[in-house]
C-alpha cells in the first residue's frame, strides 16, 4: 500500500483502541457489581493499568528504534487483542464461580495490565512514526487528528458497549467485540504500515541517540512537556470526578443521574473532537496558540462549574474539554517540533508517559479533597490551568514560538 494511508490507518487504530478502553470503562461498573467486586478494586483495575503504561513508557525509547516503529504498532494491537479476550474469560470464570471475586480481580488486573506494557509501546511508536512522516504544519494538523480520533473514539465507545451485552454472551459480549475489532486492525497493519522508517535507521545508528530524560532535560522541549503533564493532569481530575458531582448535584439520586453523566461525558468528548477536527484545521493554528487558547478556556470551563447545579457542572465539563481539546495536541506538537530527528523517540516517550502518570495520582488526590469540599476538583483544575496559562505568557519568544516551516 501507499505511504499515503499510512497516517489515515494511525488514526483508525486510534479511533478503534478508544472505542474498546473507553468502552471497557463504561460498562466495568455494571459487571463488577454482578461479580460482587468492590467499587474502589473496579476503578482500581484502571489506575494499575495507567501505572504500568507510565512506567514502561520509557522502555521502549531505544527498541523502538531498532525494531521500527511498525512492529511495536503491532505488539500493542496484539496487547489489546490479549487484553480483551483474556478479561472476557476471566469475567466468565467468575460468572461460574469458578474464580472467587478477589481472583477474579487480579486476573482482570494483571490482564489489562498487558494492555498497558504493549500499550504504551503503540503510542510511543505512533508518535515516532508521525514524527518521521511529516514537517511543520503538517505533523500539527496530524497530532491533531489523532487526538480527535481519540475524541471520537470516546465517543462511540460507551454509546456502543451496553449494545453488545447480547445473549448469550451478556457482559462478555463488549470484551469479544471489542477483541474482533483489535483482531481486524492488526490485520489491517499489514496492508497499511510500513516495513521500515526512517526512525529506524536514524535510532540503530546512533547508540548514543537521547534518551526520554534526555530529551526532558532539554529547555524548550522540556517546557512544554511538564506544560502538558500538568495539563494531563488537570483533565483527568475532570474527568474522574465529573460522575460523582452529578451524583452529588442530583436531587433524584445516582440511579436517575447515570443519564446525566453520560449526557455529560459526551458532550465532553464532542466537544473536544470539535477543537481537533474543526479549529484546528479551519483556523490553522499553531501549536502555542492551541496551548495557550486551550488552557485558558480549560479555565474558564472549571471556573463556571464551581457553583451551581448539574447543567452547571455539565456545561463547564464540556466547555474545560472544549480548552483541553486544543491545548494536548498542541503541547504534543510542540514538543516534537522543538526537537530533532533523532530525539523524536524520546519524545514520543515522554508524551506517552504523560498520558499514563497524569492518571494515577491526581484523580484520587482530588477525589479525596472533594469529600471535604465540593467544589475542589474544579477549583484545583482552574488553578492548575491558570498558572501555566500565566507561565506561558511570562516566556521568551524563543520558548514558545514553533514555526510552521521551521522543521
Amino acid at each position: 500500500m501507499g505511504s499515503r494511508w499510512v497516517l489515515p490507518f494511525l488514526g483508525a487504530v486510534t479511533f478503534l483502541t478508544a472505542i474498546g478502553n473507553i468502552g471497557l470503562v463504561s460498562v466495568m461498573p455494571a459487571i463488577g457489581r454482578m461479580l460482587r467486586i468492590p467499587d474502589f478494586l473496579v476503578a482500581g483495575i484502571f489506575s494499575v493499568s495507567a501505572l504500568t503504561w507510565a512506567v514502561s513508557s520509557p522502555f521502549w525509547v531505544s527498541r523502538i528504534g531498532r525494531a521500527g516503529p511498525a512492529f511495536y504498532i503491532r505488539a500493542g494491537l496484539v496487547g489489546f487483542v490479549l487484553s480483551m479476550g483474556g478479561c472476557a474469560l476471566a469475567v466468565e470464570l467468575g460468572l461460574l464461580a469458578i474464580l472467587p471475586p478477589l481472583a477474579t480481580f487480579g486476573c482482570f488486573a494483571v490482564l489489562r495490565s498487558i494492555y498497558g506494557l504493549l500499550g504504551s509501546a503503540a503510542a510511543t511508536a505512533t508518535q515516532a512514526l508521525v514524527a518521521a512522516r511529516t514537517e511543520g504544519a503538517q505533523r500539527t494538523h496530524a497530532i491533531a487528528g489523532l487526538a480527535g480520533a481519540l475524541s471520537l473514539g470516546t465517543i462511540i465507545g460507551p454509546a456502543i458497549a451496553p449494545t453488545l451485552m447480547i445473549d448469550p454472551l451478556g457482559p462478555l459480549g463488549p470484551m469479544l467485540g471489542f477483541a474482533l475489532l483489535g483482531t481486524l486492525a492488526l490485520a489491517g497493519s499489514w496492508l497499511f504500515l510500513p516495513a521500515a522508517s526512517p526512525v529506524t535507521a536514524t535510532a540503530s545508528s546512533d547508540p548514543n541517540a537521547p534518551t526520554m530524560a534526555d530529551v526532558w532535560r532539554h529547555r524548550v522541549i522540556g517546557r512544554h512537556l511538564n506544560f502538558g503533564l500538568l495539563l494531563c493532569s488537570a483533565q483527568a481530575i475532570n474527568l474522574y470526578t465529573i460522575g460523582f458531582v452529578i451524583i452529588d448535584r442530583m436531587p433524584a439520586g445516582a440511579a436517575t443521574a447515570q443519564q446525566m453523566i453520560g449526557i455529560a461525558m459526551t458532550a465532553g468528548a464532542i466537544s473536544a473532537l470539535l477543537a481537533q477536527w474543526g479549529l484546528v484545521r479551519l483556523l490553522s493554528l499553531s501549536p502555542r496558540t492551541m496551548m495557550r487558547a486551550g488552557v485558558a478556556l480549560a479555565c474558564a470551563g472549571n471556573v463556571a462549574a464551581m457553583p451551581g447545579g448539574v447543567w452547571a457542572a455539565a456545561a463547564g465539563f464540556a466547555l474545560a474539554s472544549f480548552g483541553y481539546g486544543l491545548a494536548r495536541p498542541g503541547f504534543s506538537a510542540a514538543a516534537s517540533l522543538a526537537g530533532s530527528a533523532k530525539e523524536q523517540v524520546g519524545i514520543a516517550s515522554a508524551i506517552t508517559l504523560i498520558a499514563g502518570a497524569s492518571i494515577t495520582l491526581p484523580p484520587i488526590l482530588a477525589s479525596m479533597a472533594y469529600q471535604g469540599w465540593r467544589p475542589a476538583p474544579f477549583a484545583i483544575a482552574a488553578a492548575i490551568c491558570a498558572a501555566l496559562l500565566l507561565d506561558h505568557l511570562a516566556r521568551p519568544l524563543s520558548d514558545t514560538a514553533i514555526v510552521h516551516d521551521e522543521r
